[in-house]
């Protein structure tokens, strides 16, 4: 049995799809305001309780293997970096021991362990990832440098648009993974011998540079882009406007900076070091777009 918590979000929905494409059972970790219908009807066991909660988490541990925490503040509506990126996590972690879970997978974030002090969810994943070192379960921890999936919605737009908004360097590099191959990689972690108490960089094959993105979107729909490419300096603005009036969220937003302010992106010897572990190509952004996107 694996414990899925985030089961909802854009990656935790596609590991549960898949352990149960597999026919593996899983039980999903859901608030009972989210949308779990497509996963009960997919035969997975729908837990409703809230990751803040310890006995909440310590009746999900019942009588489970193997545990993705595939959670996170940014994809929750009640929670910020220090309750959902790392107490929960802390917690969930400290159950997974007492219920004697066999394999702990934490979905962690590249560039964790640069330490950026502006950043709350980097520095929770980090504290996250010492804790799950030190806690004598077996483990594997998986930084990907971003989702495929979070580029849909923007692809979508443009298909009606043409717009793509840039904010920062178009130069910085990244290795955009898709969100399918990460859950893969996710559940086979458990069964996978060489990654055993690992940490892996999780990108996709490709090295691309931010303006790469609407070229891509307009050679998949044919259009010529209308490109938007504000500075930094505008999220800096908004960030001390909303300071005056919101200091957590000011806050927050420090992790959207760093993401937007830096490169992410894996080498070609993490890709091999991937690829050789897992035993699959990697695909690209352009086929995970092309394949979503019905194109």
């Amino acid at each position: 049995m694996f414990l899925v918590t985030g089961a909802t979000g854009d990656l935790g929905r596609r590991v549960v799809r898949l352990l149960r494409e597999r026919e593996t059972p899983v039980r999903s970790l859901v608030r009972l305001t989210s949308r779990y219908a497509e996963l009960e009807n997919r035969g997975a066991e729908i837990f409703i309780g809230d990751l803040r909660r310890e006995r909440d988490l310590s009746k999900a541990c019942q009588g489970v293997q193997y545990v993705i925490s595939a959670h996170g503040s940014g994809e929750s509506s009640d929670g910020d970096a220090e309750t959902i990126d790392y107490k929960a996590n802390i917690e969930l972690i400290d159950q997974s021991k007492a219920n004697g879970v066999q394999h702990f997978v934490f979905i962690s974030v590249l560039g964790t362990d640069r330490g950026y002090e502006d950043a709350p969810v980097f520095k929770a994943k980090r504290e996250v990832e010492k804790y799950l070192q030190a806690s004598g379960l077996n483990y594997t921890i998986l930084r990907p440098s971003g989702f495929a999936s979070n580029l849909l919605p923007l692809a979508e737009q443009f298909r009606k648009t043409g717009l793509y908004v840039l904010i920062g360097d178009p130069l910085s590099r990244t290795s955009i993974v898709s969100t399918d191959d990460l859950a893969r990689i996710a559940i086979e972690s458990v069964s996978t011998d060489g990654a055993r108490n690992q940490i892996f960089a999780v990108g996709g094959p490709d090295i691309l540079k931010r303006e790469d993105i609407p070229r891509l979107f307009s050679r998949i729909f044919n259009r010529e882009p209308f490109l938007l490419n504000p500075p930094l300096l505008a999220v800096d603005g908004l960030r001390s406007a909303i300071g005056l009036f919101n200091p957590k969220l000011r806050s927050s937003l420090g992790t959207l900076r760093t993401l937007l302010a830096n490169e992410f992106f894996t080498t070609p010897t993490e890709t091999e070091r991937l690829e050789s572990t897992f035993n699959f190509k990697l695909e690209t952004l352009e086929a995970f777009l092309r394949r979503y996107l019905g194109i």
